[in-house]
């Protein structure tokens, strides 16, 4: 049986961490876009990644972000993982990964079955996909919004890559997410805070167990 694995995104403080490896995730989210209440600097992001346990991957968020973005981001700040979650091309995908030598995670938003037309061709491009809800017209953001979309339209389907399920995820329905769509790995934002931008740990750990509590689309007999 395959083990859910699970990232949890928006970290901002020392606590926050913390939280995220004691409740047994994988990934730990860490958010570079001004208009997002989980914005970090640098300087903040340096502290908290060299914060991490070994072991739990460091994963940037950057939305649209430039080739001096990304340059000043990867010198100052030790990661595991860029994430695109703007309007990158596959194209771009490919440059992004072979400029700086690390795996991406490129965020694909779903409203209906029209928007997984370019999955696919994403998969070649990407190390691993984040399917998220879209966010709805005129949104701030691209995604931390809280929004689930229509699970069944990844009910059978694959991918060329590892991806990970998003969009209005709790500890009281990522069971079900994961039951449903198979998938095997889940990430939250919003889904474990108590107003924006801040987490806390007791919906960090209840959310990690119960992404936890399925394996392979089987519920476990504790």
């Amino acid at each position: 049986m395959v083990e859910v694995r699970v990232k949890i995104c928006g970290l901002r403080t020392e606590a926050d961490v913390a939280a995220v490896a004691a409740a047994g995730a994988a990934y730990a989210g860490f958010v570079f876009f001004a208009k997002s209440p989980r914005n970090l600097t640098l300087a903040e992001a340096k502290r908290l990644v060299l914060a991490a346990p070994v072991g739990l991957a460091k994963v940037a968020l950057t939305v649209d972000a430039d080739d001096a973005t990304l340059d000043a981001l990867v010198a100052a700040v030790p990661l595991d993982m860029l994430q695109l979650h703007g309007h990158e091309t596959p194209a771009r995908v490919a440059e992004v990964r072979a400029r700086y030598g690390l795996p991406v995670m490129k965020a694909m938003g779903v409203a209906d079955e029209s928007d997984l037309s370019g999955l696919m061709e994403m998969s070649l491009a990407a190390d691993q996909l984040l399917i998220d809800a879209k966010p709805p017209k005129g949104a701030e953001l691209p995604g931390g919004n809280g929004l689930a979309f229509d699970w069944r339209l990844l009910v059978g389907r694959k991918w060329l890559r590892p991806w990970m399920l998003a969009g209005g995820l709790t500890s009281g329905n990522v069971a079900e997410a994961v039951r449903l769509t198979g998938a095997r790995q889940v990430d939250v934002s919003s889904g474990v805070e108590s107003a924006p931008g801040v987490k806390d740990a007791g919906r960090i750990a209840a959310f990690v167990e119960a992404a936890q509590g399925t394996r392979g689309g089987v519920p476990i007999l504790r």
